[in-house]
Order: structure tokens, then C-alpha cells, then sequence
């Protein structure tokens, strides 16, 4: 393991170099990140934020989390399926989220898809039918893959079902954020906490 895998906080835990560079990450790892999300409406805003960081840092993204919130009414997806073009534009002018169209647009599009999918079992069914059978156990970052192959037929599924700004990649992703995958190294102070992972 090189030693910038881990680094060991003033608390004494040992965390993944991209989680000990602010209290704001450090905050986020020690409590959030790798946790179980089941439920619809948490599910959408992961995939929403997951979808404003492409191409950006998540540092970013956890800034203006309480402003996302806000912006897209904390994320229910029957409210934000019924944003038009009007809101498109006042969301264009607010300072306290990431104003990019084509990712404003793909949250408003995804939560029309989120809705239509309540009749075929819903979104957590979707997503937690791609858990893997196995689960990693990295001892290095350099042992933890960007995708695999529950990432690409997960992404295929959500596509086929409407939704986009879900690649393999960011749905990998997702499923580190919310514990399909537990990709703690084997030494973080997090790894196993989850308890979707004997």
C-alpha cells in the first residue's frame, strides 16, 4: 500500500486520501458515504448529485448539496417531474447549485423516469436487483475498478427504463455511495460498516 492509500486522521481512523482532505469529506465518509440508501426519493437525489458531478469534483457537489435540496425540492421526484421550462430558467439563474442545462434537464427527465417506474417495482428494486453476488476487498485505490460489469447492466437498465447521465462509470459510482459495494480498503476504519456485507 503507498502511503498516501490511507491516512491516518488526528481522531486516529484511517481514511482513503480523498476523504481526508476536508472536514466536509471527512464528515461525509465517516457518516454517508458506502451507507445503504432503499428508499426512492434518496435514491433520486444520489443520482442526481452523481449526475451535476460529472466532469467535476463531489467536493463541489457536497458544497451545494443543501442549495440542490432546495432547488429540487428536496429531491421528490413527483415535484421535479412537473418542472417546465420556467423553473428550467430559474434554476439557470441560481447561484447556489451547478447551472448547467443538459444536467438540470437529465434531473427533470430522470424524475419523470422514476415515476413511471412505480409500476414495475419502483427505482430501489431496479438498482438493488444489480448487486453484486460478491463484494471487493481492495487493500489499494489502485485495486478498485471505475466499473464492472453490475455497473454496465445497471446503467443499460436505467436507460432502457428513460433515464440518462447514468453511465457505467457514475453508476459504479452510485453504488459505492450507497453500499452495493463496499469499496472501503480492508484497513479504512469504515470497511464493513454497512451491514449489506457479512
Amino acid at each position: 500500500m503507498t502511503d498516501t492509500d490511507l491516512i491516518i486522521g488526528s481522531d486516529g481512523r484511517a481514511r482513503p486520501a480523498w476523504a481526508a482532505g476536508t472536514d466536509l469529506l471527512r464528515h461525509y465518509y465517516d457518516t454517508e458515504w458506502g451507507m445503504p440508501v432503499r428508499d426512492e426519493q434518496g435514491l433520486f437525489e444520489r443520482l442526481s448529485l452523481e449526475a451535476f458531478q460529472a466532469g467535476l469534483s463531489w467536493e463541489l457537489v457536497l458544497r451545494k448539496r443543501a442549495g440542490f435540496r432546495a432547488a429540487f425540492a428536496d429531491f421528490d421526484p413527483e415535484r421535479v417531474a412537473g418542472f417546465g421550462e420556467r423553473e428550467v430558467e430559474e434554476l439557470l439563474e441560481n447561484r447556489e447549485i451547478i447551472r448547467n442545462r443538459r444536467k438540470i434537464a437529465a434531473v427533470i427527465r430522470n424524475a419523470r423516469a422514476v415515476l413511471d417506474l412505480r409500476e414495475d417495482g419502483g427505482l430501489a428494486d431496479l438498482i438493488w436487483s444489480h448487486q453484486p453476488a460478491t463484494n471487493l476487498a481492495p487493500r489499494t485505490l489502485a485495486e478498485i475498478p471505475s466499473r464492472s460489469p453490475e455497473s454496465e447492466a445497471l446503467s443499460k437498465a436505467l436507460k432502457k427504463a428513460g433515464f440518462t447521465f447514468v453511465g457505467p462509470v457514475m453508476c459504479f459510482a452510485l453504488m459505492e455511495a450507497i453500499g452495493m459495494v463496499d469499496t472501503h480498503l480492508l484497513e479504512s476504519h469504515r470497511r464493513g460498516t454497512s451491514g449489506v456485507w457479512a
